[in-house]
């Protein structure tokens, strides 16, 4: 369950109610499923950047957030992630 702000931030309520902003870094598709690299809203720039990778996937009709707890599968998204934020970032600093 999400709720968009904007282009670059969404908020999320854990199965327990709790509510979490987060930014969206990137998006990418990976075997016909697209996956989200996001961080917590505010983050000190700072700070090391903690990224979490959340799957788009349909529930009863209606999109729905979920970790990725398959090792593998996390891991290549975590790389196809990176390597579009770099893009992006590199676009960003050509404009």
């Amino acid at each position: 369950m999400s709720e968009l702000f904007g282009d670059d931030f969404i908020t999320i309520t854990d199965e327990d109610g709790v509510e979490y902003e987060l930014e969206v870094l990137c998006s990418v598709e990976y075997q016909g499923s697209t996956y989200l690299g996001v961080c917590p809203a505010g983050q000190d720039e700072d700070a090391e950047l903690e990224v979490s990778v959340l799957k788009v996937v349909e529930e009863d009709g209606e999109e729905i957030l979920e970790a990725v707890t398959d090792e593998d599968e996390l891991a290549a998204v975590y790389e196809l992630l990176l390597n579009e934020y770099e893009e992006e970032e590199e676009e960003d600093e050509e404009e």
